[in-house]
């Protein structure tokens, strides 16, 4: 089964692109820290109540029937496709095939492409969540029915033994994206209430970026009309679109004299349901996007940071300090090499204020990688599979300094250390760092220059495979464009 995953880059497009805003534009060029509560940093006339930011969701009618046919059919509609039009030979299914994967050892590590795991089988899992969680459920409960989705396909929905790496990136990448997806949406649907005349360019939106809770509109009747649900929705949206050149060098490591020019392309969201909120899955969260052109790749690199829970220790008139748990999503594909992990991270988190429009934010967090895909040069697995899957550790530090809200340099480091779970015995060290300055020009527009370094090592136990180390070290120049909605 295959999804075509530049859908989900038209998705988180549309939603910076297709809708008017609901609030007024921030002046700040945007690059808020990731670190949850810095959301409102920026935002310090909010007129939203603490009330409203900590209210829980309304109760909504469950429809566990319609719930469960539309997550019948996120089944049936690809079994069917590679079943009579692709003619797939694992397509061939029977009830004895789905008996015969109940054993423990039937499972394995299956041998797809990289974008077909690690962007595919994610948004295949956002099916399941959303059939679930746009009729009536709650998080949770979306939860488990994407994780039995994801258990059913694997041992029923084709003939080949069940993928352990399938399951998980089924279930956690699309818990990840069914909520960001349905959060988004009903953000949109909210703007409804405040402006009539946007609420069909809304509706549209909202349904491309959820087509699930987009087709349960249509069937309730509630298109391009303000339900209770969306209207009390309190969240913000801050986006950045970045749009400009870069230069970058895989092969000599030569930055200046040997590089390559290419287009780049980067689109941010922040999402913030409040100030305060940072209990509740998923209040807070954080979504890069990176594109441009390169030798091989288009989509570089995919970022998600999504808060789980979070917990102030203690706070002064100059600053705040928290900790929060995190789920993350990382994908980096580039000319050097190519990366996808899925993250549990708790990060410690300081806020600093100086006088005016000056403030300091650092966030240091350590973690478990719960699986990562990354290439291995030795390996051809099955048909088409050239990467090893491993677990490891995972540690993250982010600055973030703003001066005069018109200057903002950020420092960001993504790391990793994993061993080799399937796939020849090595271990491998991630190295993702980035420092970036914007520097608002007028209104929303800002001028951003940024360099980073890029690397991956792996290193392995036999002596006949030679370890290496692949870098990409790159500097972009880019016009940015913020908004928040």
């Amino acid at each position: 089964m295959k999804i075509r995953h530049p859908y989900i880059l038209i998705c988180l497009l549309s939603v910076c692109f297709f809708f008017p805003s609901k609030g007024q534009h921030i002046s700040l060029p945007v690059a808020k820290d990731t670190t949850y509560k810095s959301f409102s940093s920026y935002n310090q006339q909010d007129s939203i109540s603490d009330f409203i930011r900590t209210a829980r969701e309304p109760l909504r009618q469950k429809k566990f029937w319609r719930a469960g046919t539309e997550w019948f059919l996120a089944q049936a509609f690809p079994a069917t496709f590679n079943r009579f039009i692709t003619k797939d030979p694992y397509s061939y299914i029977s009830f004895k095939n789905f008996i015969d994967h109940q054993r423990l050892s039937a499972w394995d590590w299956d041998d797809n492409q990289f974008t077909t795991n690690h962007l595919d089988h994610p948004y295949h899992g956002q099916l399941y969540f959303n059939s679930f969680r746009s009729n009536g459920y709650n998080f949770y409960e979306s939860s488990i029915a994407t994780f039995v989705g994801s258990y059913i396909w694997e041992t029923g929905g084709e003939t080949q033994a069940p993928s352990i790496n399938d399951l998980v990136n089924t279930t956690y990448g699309g818990i990840i994206l069914g909520e960001i997806t349905h959060r988004i949406a009903r953000n949109i649907l909210g703007r409804g209430s405040r402006d009539p005349r946007s609420r069909t360019g809304n509706e549209i939106g909202a349904f491309f970026v959820n087509p699930v809770n987009g087709l349960n509109r249509l069937l309730d009747g509630k298109w391009g009309k303000v339900d209770e649900y969306n209207a009390v929705d309190s969240s913000t949206i801050w986006a950045e679109v970045n749009i400009g050149v870069r230069r970058f060098d895989t092969k000599e490591v030569d930055l200046l004299e040997r590089g390559k020019n290419g287009s780049y392309g980067r689109l941010r969201l922040w999402y913030s349901n409040g100030e305060h909120s940072i209990k509740r899955p998923f209040d807070q969260f954080y979504v890069n996007l990176e594109f441009g052109k390169g030798d091989s790749t288009f989509i570089n690199a995919v970022n998600v940071h999504a808060l789980l829970y979070g917990h102030e220790f203690f706070s002064t008139k100059k600053g705040s300090h928290y900790g929060v748990l995190s789920a993350n999503y990382d994908f980096y594909n580039n000319d050097a090499f190519f990366y996808g992990a899925q993250n549990l991270i708790y990060s410690w988190n300081s806020e600093f204020r100086y006088k005016n429009n000056n403030r300091l934010n650092m966030s240091v967090g350590a973690g478990a990688i719960l699986l990562a895909g990354v290439p291995d040069p030795y390996l051809l697995y099955g048909a088409s599979r050239n990467y090893n899957y491993g677990s490891g550790a995972g540690y993250r530090y982010r600055g973030e300094l703003s001066l005069l809200n018109r200057l903002l340099v950020t420092a960001d480091y993504n790391g990793g250390i994993f061993y080799t779970i399937s796939g020849n015995k090595s271990y491998y060290l991630l190295h993702a760092g980035t420092l970036e300055a914007s520097l608002r020009i007028i209104k929303n527009f800002s001028v951003n220059v940024s360099s980073g370094y890029f690397a991956l090592e792996g290193h392995f136990d036999d002596e006949q495979y030679t370890d290496f180390n692949r870098r990409f070290p790159f500097g972009r120049l880019s016009v940015g464009y913020n908004v928040r909605f």
